[in-house]
């Protein structure tokens, strides 16, 4: 019989189970001796179970212990810590939720801080008054207190609001022990069950111990949060003395890099290198009407509506613009020589701009004024010098072509290569801006500029008339915002050449002029017949007309045996009435209204306007005046 009750102790029976041995007995008829044996047998079995019991629980109890030490020990998260005591004060202490309170000092109360098993939010934001329930009493008397039925017990300090959250929470039976830092409470540990029950002496004892692990852990993690902090002051001042050490020292190269490109003559380009490097990014100079000087780091920025207006902030206010575009932030910085607006930097997506970089970004917007305002004044005594050689060859170009040529090359310039020669007029008020930029174009492409008898004279090596006409009209256009006439001529070579190239490129604007056809650009050959008139036409030059005006018909005429000169003489002669240039042709109607529609497709639907007509009734004329001439097409009637 004693064996079975070892077998039940090591399964861990409940005490019933050895109270059926006993039933057991009787039922088979054990003598009363036997049962008084049986029942000693069963007490001393019931003591050991209860004996073995409470190792167990005690064990359970120091292994919490200890991994709660060994979770201080290695503290980084606090609430972490106090989560996990919290759930192993219910676990050991077989409740339905465990909790902890810390005083509040500022509000002068006591709020939760973690919970383990709580299903009651209302119950979770409790705040007690010190004194005020029992977690209030435990942390106003810093004395343990146990109930088995909060609602009821009166030992308490009772309010409507903290009763309510306990019932919503379920709560009959609570504990609460003191959280003692240094012999003062900061809180309290506390374990509610939902239904009564006692809370033992050891179970006090053991909730107090984990109460000293918060507390532990509380302290630990101010005094690791205090070292944290400290630590980030230090790291802090450290990283502002680094900083401030590395903006010196940035500076002061910035300062010497600048220096030297002042100190040797360089450029846009070259300032906006250094400030490239330096800023990172990429770096832009713009003239005052908004034209790209230089470009380092990145394409040029889109010069529209918003960066114009930036540009004039900057231009105002003398300091440093931020502006968000479509393609990303950037900055401007005006370059001013007194009120006199040289150019612009433009700064995108640098790696910062601090107010020590926008020092020296604005510091290179003085660098760039002064280089600005140097090259300014060597361009414009360039321009000067050019201007002056080019009155020279337009008014003395047949005296001295030695010394004017030799003067060109000086200057870059070749007065014996081809040259074409545009002579401009615009609506702009300043005349001498309006030289300035023709001059820049010009000395681009090794030419020559000025301002003679009232107009701005271009003359550009290598480019056809009409095409010079068209760069040196678009160029002003694009500078000066203004209506640009244009005429030119050429190709010319040497000064007198040249000279008597300006005198048709003149009678050519003023053509245009008298025609009305104000910002228009063109060359002798593309005025028609006004060309003719006002130049002296020798036969080539009236070839030139009549195959300019009537090609498209002569070569259909050759290639397919057709007469559409023909044709469309009839049709002028006729007033352009179909029925009497049928009469003239002896062909039918249709006929004459087909050659018609190909003579439209051939010259295009503005065959009949008034220019275009005046000039194919001149070039069919001249055909005819021209007997020597040798006539691609051939008269055949359809």
């Amino acid at each position: 019989m004693a064996r079975s009750f070892v077998k039940l102790l090591n399964e861990e029976a409940p005490p019933e189970a050895f109270e059926e041995q006993l039933r057991l007995a009787c039922e088979e008829g054990a003598s009363e001796t036997e049962l008084e044996r049986l029942r000693g047998e069963i007490e001393v079995s019931l003591r050991v179970r209860t004996k073995m019991t409470q190792q167990r629980r005690r064990e359970a109890e120091l292994r919490a212990l200890y991994e709660t030490a060994t979770d201080l020990a290695a503290i980084r998260d606090v609430d972490a810590v106090l989560r996990a005591i919290v759930r192993r004060a219910r676990n050991l202490l077989g409740v339905d939720l465990a909790y902890l309170s810390l005083i509040d000092d500022e509000r002068r109360d006591v709020y939760i801080r973690v919970t383990d098993g709580s299903v009651s939010a209302r119950f979770r934001a409790i705040q007690l008054p010190l004194g005020v329930g029992l977690g209030g009493l435990v942390v106003h008397t810093a004395t343990p207190y146990a109930t088995g039925d909060y609602q009821s017990d009166h030992r308490f300090v009772h309010i409507a609001a903290v009763d309510v959250a306990v019932r919503d929470e379920g709560i009959h039976a609570l504990l609460g022990v003191p959280l003692l830092l240094a012999g003062r409470v900061i809180g309290a540990l506390l374990a509610g069950n939902r239904s009564p029950r006692p809370f033992p002496p050891e179970e006090v004892a053991l909730a107090t111990s984990l109460a000293a692990h918060a507390v532990v852990a509380l302290e630990n993690a101010r005094l690791f949060s205090e070292t944290q902090a400290a630590l980030r002051e230090l790291d802090q001042a450290t990283a502002l003395v680094r900083r401030h050490a590395h903006e010196v020292e940035l500076a002061a190269d910035a300062h010497d890099r600048l220096t030297e490109v002042l100190l040797h003559g360089g450029g846009a380009v070259d300032v906006a290198t250094v400030l490239a490097e330096v800023l990172g990014g990429s770096v832009a100079v713009l003239d005052p009407d908004g034209i790209v000087l230089a470009a380092v780091g990145g394409g040029p920025p889109l010069v529209d509506e918003p960066l114009l207006a930036a540009v004039h902030d900057a231009r105002r206010t003398g300091g440093t613009i931020e502006l968000d575009l479509a393609t990303g932030r950037c900055w401007l910085a005006a370059a001013v020589a007194g009120t006199d607006h040289l150019g612009t930097l433009v700064l995108s997506d640098p790696d910062q701009l601090a107010q020590p970089a926008r020092r020296i970004f604005e510091r290179a917007a003085v660098v760039t004024a002064l280089l600005l305002l140097f090259q300014r004044s060597v361009a414009e005594a360039e321009h000067r010098v050019r201007g002056e050689l080019l009155n020279d060859v337009l008014l003395h170009s047949d005296r001295d072509s030695a010394t004017l040529r030799e003067r060109a090359r000086h200057h870059r310039t070749n007065l014996d290569v081809q040259h074409a020669v545009v002579v401009a007029t615009t609506d702009y008020g300043d005349r001498d801006r309006a030289v300035a930029v023709a001059a820049r174009l010009a000395a681009e492409h090794r030419g020559l500029a000025g301002h003679h008898d009232g107009r701005v004279v271009v003359i550009l090596p290598g480019q056809v008339p009409a095409e010079a006409a068209q760069l040196v009209s678009a160029r002003l256009r694009e500078a000066l915002g203004c209506v640009v006439t244009a005429g030119a001529d050429g190709p010319a070579a040497g000064p007198a050449a040249i000279r008597d190239a300006y005198h048709e490129a003149r009678r050519c604007l003023s053509a245009l002029l008298a025609l009305g056809r104000h910002g228009n650009c063109c060359d002798v050959a593309e005025l028609g017949f006004a060309g003719m008139i006002l130049g002296s036409p020798g036969p080539d030059d009236v070839d030139d007309f009549v195959r300019t005006n009537l090609a498209p018909l002569l070569d259909y005429d050759a290639r397919r045996g057709t007469d559409l000169v023909g044709t469309l003489e009839a049709y002028f002669a006729a007033g352009g009435n179909l029925k009497a240039t049928r009469s003239i042709l002896k062909v039918h109607t249709n006929t004459v209204a087909l050659r018609l529609e190909r003579i439209a497709t051939l010259l295009g639907v503005g065959w009949k306007q008034p220019q275009q007509a005046l000039e194919l009734q001149l070039a069919l004329h001249l055909r005819r005046l021209r007997p020597t001439m040798t006539d691609s097409a051939k008269s055949h009637p359809s």
